[in-house]
């Protein structure tokens, strides 16, 4: 896999678990317990240290799913820019 800034090759740091939710007020850290965790393949570009994480339970045959930060709007993990609003994902 090659890293979409630079073109340099992306090595994998491993699997890990990122945690869900968020503190709460009332609750502390209980909302984050009960939240879960989402397991991502985490990858780094040798050449310019671009970190980034990939789904590990996406169904098979499916591209992961994200949320453009412009337009909220789900499209594939891998597009470089948003197919709705055409903001950039790399910058």
């Amino acid at each position: 896999m090659y890293c979409l800034r630079c073109g340099g090759e992306m090595q994998s740091l491993g699997v890990e678990k990122l945690q869900l939710g968020q503190a709460g007020l009332l609750t502390g850290v209980w909302a984050n317990i009960n939240a879960g965790a989402l397991e991502a393949e985490i990858l780094i570009c040798e050449q310019c240290g671009k970190l980034e994480f990939y789904a590990v339970d996406a169904p098979p045959g499916e591209i992961a799913q994200v949320e453009c930060p412009r337009c909220h709007r789900l499209h594939d993990l891998d597009d470089p820019k948003c197919p709705f609003c055409k903001h950039r994902l790399t910058e």
